[in-house]
Protein backbone atom coordinates (compact mmCIF):
# COMPACT_ATOMS: atom_id res chain seq x y z
CA UNK A 1 0.00 0.00 0.00
CA UNK A 2 1.21 3.88 -1.22
CA UNK A 3 1.67 6.47 1.36
CA UNK A 4 -0.10 9.50 0.49
CA UNK A 5 2.61 12.16 -0.40
CA UNK A 6 2.54 14.90 1.92
CA UNK A 7 3.80 17.64 -1.06
CA UNK A 8 1.68 20.72 -1.00
CA UNK A 9 -0.03 22.06 -3.34
CA UNK A 10 2.48 24.58 -4.28
CA UNK A 11 5.14 21.76 -4.25
CA UNK A 12 3.37 19.98 -6.43
CA UNK A 13 2.77 23.27 -8.69
CA UNK A 14 7.05 23.61 -8.10
CA UNK A 15 7.37 20.10 -9.39
CA UNK A 16 4.83 20.36 -12.65
CA UNK A 17 6.72 23.30 -13.63
CA UNK A 18 10.57 22.49 -13.92
CA UNK A 19 9.19 19.05 -15.50
CA UNK A 20 7.54 21.45 -18.23
CA UNK A 21 10.65 23.64 -18.48
CA UNK A 22 12.49 20.36 -19.19
CA UNK A 23 13.47 20.41 -22.98
CA UNK A 24 14.71 16.83 -22.85
CA UNK A 25 11.47 15.64 -21.22
CA UNK A 26 9.58 16.45 -24.84
CA UNK A 27 8.74 14.58 -27.64
CA UNK A 28 9.27 16.33 -31.23
CA UNK A 29 6.49 18.85 -32.30
CA UNK A 30 4.00 17.08 -34.48
CA UNK A 31 1.36 18.85 -36.50
CA UNK A 32 -2.19 18.73 -36.69
CA UNK A 33 -4.28 19.92 -39.11
CA UNK A 34 -7.82 21.33 -38.18
CA UNK A 35 -10.49 20.03 -39.86
CA UNK A 36 -12.84 22.38 -41.74
CA UNK A 37 -16.63 21.99 -40.04
CA UNK A 38 -19.29 20.17 -42.42
CA UNK A 39 -21.81 22.01 -43.86
CA UNK A 40 -25.45 20.39 -43.80
CA UNK A 41 -27.81 21.83 -46.63
CA UNK A 42 -31.17 21.84 -45.09
CA UNK A 43 -34.53 23.04 -46.67
CA UNK A 44 -35.88 26.47 -45.96
CA UNK A 45 -38.83 24.87 -44.06
CA UNK A 46 -36.48 23.09 -41.63
CA UNK A 47 -33.90 25.64 -40.84
CA UNK A 48 -36.75 27.97 -39.90
CA UNK A 49 -38.49 25.32 -38.01
CA UNK A 50 -34.71 24.55 -36.59
CA UNK A 51 -34.14 28.68 -35.89
CA UNK A 52 -37.76 28.38 -34.25
CA UNK A 53 -37.07 25.66 -31.77
CA UNK A 54 -33.24 27.53 -31.23
CA UNK A 55 -35.05 30.69 -30.10
CA UNK A 56 -37.77 28.52 -27.45
CA UNK A 57 -34.60 26.82 -25.79
CA UNK A 58 -32.47 30.35 -25.78
CA UNK A 59 -29.64 28.78 -27.93
CA UNK A 60 -27.84 31.82 -29.57
CA UNK A 61 -28.53 30.25 -32.95
CA UNK A 62 -30.02 27.46 -34.85
CA UNK A 63 -26.61 26.04 -35.55
CA UNK A 64 -25.53 25.73 -32.27
CA UNK A 65 -29.08 24.18 -31.21
CA UNK A 66 -28.62 21.77 -33.96
CA UNK A 67 -25.01 21.06 -32.83
CA UNK A 68 -26.68 20.40 -29.49
CA UNK A 69 -29.46 17.75 -30.68
CA UNK A 70 -27.37 16.14 -33.17
CA UNK A 71 -24.77 15.82 -30.36
CA UNK A 72 -27.29 14.27 -27.82
CA UNK A 73 -28.74 11.90 -30.29
CA UNK A 74 -25.22 10.18 -31.07
CA UNK A 75 -25.13 10.10 -27.17
CA UNK A 76 -28.43 8.32 -27.19
CA UNK A 77 -27.49 5.87 -30.29
CA UNK A 78 -24.14 4.76 -29.05
CA UNK A 79 -25.54 3.67 -25.64
CA UNK A 80 -28.45 2.06 -27.96
CA UNK A 81 -25.71 0.37 -29.45
CA UNK A 82 -23.54 -0.70 -26.71
CA UNK A 83 -26.06 -1.80 -25.09
CA UNK A 84 -27.61 -4.01 -27.51
CA UNK A 85 -23.87 -5.69 -28.11
CA UNK A 86 -23.88 -6.19 -24.73
CA UNK A 87 -27.45 -8.39 -24.86
CA UNK A 88 -26.24 -9.97 -27.74
CA UNK A 89 -23.38 -11.20 -26.58
CA UNK A 90 -24.93 -12.09 -23.25
CA UNK A 91 -27.14 -14.20 -25.13
CA UNK A 92 -24.58 -15.85 -27.22
CA UNK A 93 -22.72 -16.91 -24.37
CA UNK A 94 -25.88 -18.63 -22.73
CA UNK A 95 -26.60 -21.11 -25.75
CA UNK A 96 -23.69 -23.05 -24.74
Amino acid sequence: MKKKSDLSEAAIDDIVIRQAEDEAAWDEPIEVRVQAPATLALPSELAARAAFFARLHRMPDAATWLRTIIEERIAFEEAAFADLKQAMASSSGSDD
